[in-house]
C-alpha cells in the first residue's frame, strides 16, 4: 500500500521541487510575454530593454540535472520578528536562485539572502533561531534523500553530514561546478564580506579558494546589483584553460554579466609575438621599471624658452615665458595623469590670457577661453613643451636605446639589469617589435600613466602568487575605486618572479588595507595525496600551514615504477579509466607529445586542457604548466623529476610538482622510471 504523500516527507519534498520548477517556468514565460511596443521613447531604449529581457529568461532556465534547492530551514520564530514565546515559525527552501508563486509567495529563497545565512553558519552551539536544518541529496536532478539536524535538540549529537561529504566527493566530468550546497561556515564569511573591503584568500590545494572568489562575485552582485551593474565586474585567472574551466560557475548561478580574462588579455595593446629569458622577465615585472617609465616619460616636457603671444583681432596679448613655466611647473606637480596635464596646459595659458583682458576691460566668457585655447600660437607651444606620446613608442625606444635607458634608470636600474633588459636586436617600429608578455605589461603602465585606466566595482583575482609587481600594478589600476578578492596559494607560485609574501603583492596591488584570510581545510584532495605532497612544502614554502583534509574517504594513492615507460603510464590511465568520474595524466611539457602518441597508439581518445571531456572520452592530457587550478577525480603523474627539471630552478620545479600532485580529487598514480625527486622522501 503507498503511503500518503502527507505522511511521506520525501514524497511531499518531491512534490514542493515539482511545484518549484512549475513556478520557475511561470516566471520565465510572464518574461516571455512582456510586450515593450509602446513602453519604450526610442529605438535606443527598446535595445537596452530588450537585451534586459533576455539576460533575464536566460537567468530563469531551469538547468536540467541542477537541483532547484538543496535545503530547508524551519525556523523557530518569523525571521526579523520579536522572539516572543509562542511566536510562530516560517520554513523557507535553499537554492541557488528566487523563485516565488503566482501570489508572490517564495516558494525558492536564492542562497545570498540574509535569511538563507543560517543555513551556512547556524551550529548545535548557535543555532541562530533554527529548528531543523534539512539537506537534500539528488542522483541528477531527481531528489532521492533528505538528511535532518535538530538544531535545538541537546539529544541529538552533532555529527558530519553524511549528504555533504558524499556532495563534497561526487565525481567530476566536465567544467567547474558551484559549491552553494557545501559552503563552509569559513568560506561563508568571506563570501558575505562587504563590497567596500578587499579580501586575500590564502588557501592551499582543494580548500575550495576559487569557488570562494566566484560565489562571493554572485554574492555581490546579489546584494550590489544596481552599483556593480554601473561599475562593472571581473574574473582574472592565469590561463584560458582555467577560465574554460571556471565559466559555468557564475551561470548556473543566474548571473551572467561577469567578464573573465587574463591579465594577458588586459594589458594586449600590442600583439605579443616574443618571450623573454627568465632573468630578463624577472627585471621588467619589478615595480622599479614604474619608475624608470615615468621618468622617460616625463623627460618629453621641457621649459619654454619664450612667451607666447596671442593675436585677437587689432589686439595682441603676450603671456610671458616666467608665467609660462610657472604653469608647467604647477601641472608637473599635480598628482594628475600626462595626458590629463597635456589637455590642462593650453587652457591654462588661455586663462592667463583671459586675466590680461578683464584688466583691458573687456568681458570674455568660456568662449573666448576656448578659441584662445585653440589657437596656431598656443598649440605650437603646447606641442613644443607637452608633445604627445605614444606608450608603445615609450617602451620601444627604452628597450632599443642603451642612453635613453640609461638615462632613465640611473639609480634604479644597475648596469647588469638595464643591460638585460636591452633587445639585442632593436626593432624598426612598434609594429615589428616581437614584443614578449611582460614588455606589453610595461606598455600597459605607461599607458596609465598618460591616460588613467578605467576602474570597476569590483575584481576577483585568482592564482595571483604566479603574478610579477607589475602585473600587479595592471590589475590595481582596474580597481582603483573599487575592491578585489585575492586568490592564491604561496606554495604553488611556479614563475621566477612568483611572490614572496601577501602583504608585498597586496601593496603592489594598491590594496594594502586588505584582510588576509587562510583556509587550510581541504575538501577536494584526499588525505593521504596532501600528506605526501605537504612532504614539499618546507622546501618551497617554509612556514606556511599544511592542508588538513576533511574528507572521510582516504582516496586511492599508489606510486608505481614504470619500466616500461610510456606504456606503463597507458596502462594506469586504462585502470583509472574503468572508475567513474574524470581522468587527467599529467607530465612535464616536452613528455606530453610521447604520452599523447602512445595513448593514441592504445585507442584511448583524449583531450587537452581547456577542452570538454564527455562521459565517452574522459581523460584530458595536461601539461604541467597548464595544470594549475584544474581537477580531476583520479590523476596519473608521469615522471615527478622530469617535471622540476622542466622550470628555469629546482625551488620553481619543486612548486610545480606541488602544484601537479593536488590536482586529483578521487585518486593519484605517480608513475616513474627514473628517481623520484629526495624531497618526496
Amino acid at each position: 500500500m503507498s503511503t500518503p504523500v502527507h505522511d511521506d516527507p520525501l514524497s511531499a519534498e518531491r512534490s514542493h521541487l515539482a511545484a518549484s520548477r512549475s513556478a520557475l517556468r511561470a516566471m520565465r514565460e510572464d518574461v516571455q510575454s512582456l510586450d515593450i511596443t509602446d513602453v519604450t521613447a526610442n529605438w535606443v531604449n527598446a535595445a537596452v530593454l530588450e537585451a534586459q529581457i533576455e539576460q533575464r529568461i536566460k537567468a530563469l532556465a531551469d538547468l536540467s540535472g541542477t537541483p532547484l534547492f538543496f535545503g530547508r530551514l524551519d525556523y523557530l520564530h518569523a525571521p526579523g520578528a520579536e522572539q516572543a514565546e509562542g511566536g510562530e515559525g516560517e520554513r523557507f527552501y535553499v537554492g541557488r536562485r528566487h523563485v516565488h508563486d503566482a501570489d508572490g509567495d517564495p516558494m525558492v529563497i536564492d542562497w545570498r539572502a540574509p535569511v538563507s545565512q543560517p543555513f551556512y553558519r547556524a551550529s548545535k552551539k548557535d543555532p541562530q533561531d533554527v529548528s531543523l536544518r534539512r539537506r537534500f541529496g539528488y542522483t541528477g536532478g531527481d531528489l532521492t534523500a533528505y538528511e535532518d539536524e535538530h538544531l535545538l535538540d541537546p539529544a541529538e549529537a552533532a555529527t558530519t553530514s553524511r549528504l555533504l561529504q558524499q556532495e563534497i566527493e561526487r565525481p567530476r566530468v566536465g567544467p567547474m561546478r558551484d559549491i552553494v550546497a557545501t559552503i563552509q561556515p569559513e568560506q561563508d564569511e568571506i563570501v558575505r564580506a562587504g563590497l567596500t573591503g578587499s579580501v586575500c584568500v590564502q588557501g592551499g590545494p582543494g580548500t575550495g579558494k576559487t569557488a570562494v572568489g566566484l560565489h562571493r562575485v554572485a554574492y555581490l552582485l546579489y546584494a550590489h546589483r544596481e552599483r556593480l551593474a554601473r561599475t562593472g565586474t571581473l574574473v582574472i585567472g592565469p590561463n584560458r584553460s582555467f577560465l574554460h574551466y571556471i565559466e559555468q560557475v557564475l551561470p548556473a548561478l543566474g548571473e551572467l554579466t561577469v567578464r573573465q580574462a587574463t591579465v594577458d588579455d588586459l594589458v594586449a595593446h600590442v600583439e605579443v609575438r616574443g618571450a623573454d629569458e627568465a632573468a630578463t622577465a624577472v627585471i621588467k615585472g619589478d615595480a622599479r621599471m614604474a619608475e624608470v617609465l615615468r621618468r622617460a616619460l616625463y623627460s618629453h616636457v621641457t621649459p619654454p624658452t619664450e612667451g607666447v603671444v596671442v593675436v585677437r583681432g587689432s589686439r595682441r596679448w603676450r603671456v610671458p615665458v616666467y608665467e609660462l613655466e610657472e604653469i608647467v611647473r604647477e601641472l608637473l606637480a599635480r598628482d594628475i595623469r600626462y595626458g590629463a596635464a597635456r589637455e590642462a596646459l593650453p587652457q591654462r595659458i588661455a586663462h592667463a590670457v583671459l586675466v590680461q583682458m578683464e584688466r583691458a576691460g573687456e568681458a570674455p566668457d568660456d568662449r573666448v577661453q576656448n578659441a584662445v585655447a585653440r589657437n596656431a600660437a598656443v598649440k605650437a607651444l603646447v606641442k613644443s613643451v607637452w608633445p604627445q606620446v605614444d606608450p608603445a613608442k615609450l617602451v620601444l625606444r627604452l628597450l632599443a636605446d642603451a642612453d635613453f635607458l640609461a638615462e632613465h634608470a640611473e639609480g634604479v636600474l644597475t648596469a647588469d639589469e638595464q643591460k638585460a633588459v636591452l633587445w639585442a636586436k632593436p626593432a624598426r617600429s612598434v609594429r615589428s617589435a616581437k614584443w614578449s608578455p611582460a614588455d606589453a605589461v610595461l606598455i600597459d603602465e605607461a599607458t596609465d600613466l598618460i591616460e588613467r585606466t578605467h576602474s570597476l566595482g569590483h575584481v576577483v583575482l585568482d592564482e595571483a602568487q604566479d603574478l610579477s609587481p607589475m602585473q600587479y600594478r595592471a590589475v590595481g589600476r582596474r580597481c582603483t575605486t573599487g575592491s578585489a578578492t585575492v586568490l592564491g596559494d604561496l606554495a604553488q607560485g611556479t614563475t621566477p618572479w612568483a611572490t614572496r609574501s601577501w602583504a608585498e603583492a597586496l601593496g603592489h596591488l594598491g590594496k594594502g588595507e586588505a584582510v588576509v584570510e587562510e583556509l587550510t581545510a581541504g575538501f577536494r584532495v584526499p588525505t593521504d595525496v596532501i600528506a605526501y605532497a605537504s612532504r614539499l612544502l618546507p622546501h618551497i614554502a617554509p612556514g606556511l600551514t599544511p592542508v588538513a583534509s576533511i574528507r572521510e574517504n582516504p582516496g586511492f594513492f599508489d606510486i608505481r615504477t614504470a619500466p616500461d615507460g610510456a606504456a606503463d603510464v597507458v596502462a594506469a590511465c586504462r585502470e583509472l579509466l574503468e572508475r567513474e568520474g574524470s581522468v587527467g595524466l599529467i607530465a612535464a611539457d616536452a613528455r606530453v607529445p610521447e604520452l599523447a602518441a602512445a595513448l593514441a597508439a592504445a585507442g584511448i581518445g583524449h583531450v587537452g586542457p581547456g577542452e570538454e571531456t564527455t562521459h565517452a572520452t574522459r581523460l584530458t592530457l595536461v601539461p604541467a604548466s597548464l595544470a594549475k587550478g584544474l581537477e580531476y577525480d583520479y590523476v596519473v603523474l608521469d615522471e615527478p623529476q622530469a617535471v622540476v627539471d622542466g622550470e628555469p630552478d629546482e625551488r620553481t620545479g619543486l612548486r610545480r610538482l606541488y602544484v601537479c600532485l593536488t590536482r586529483a580529487v578521487s585518486g593519484l598514480i605517480v608513475t616513474h622510471a627514473a628517481g623520484l625527486p629526495p624531497q618526496l622522501a
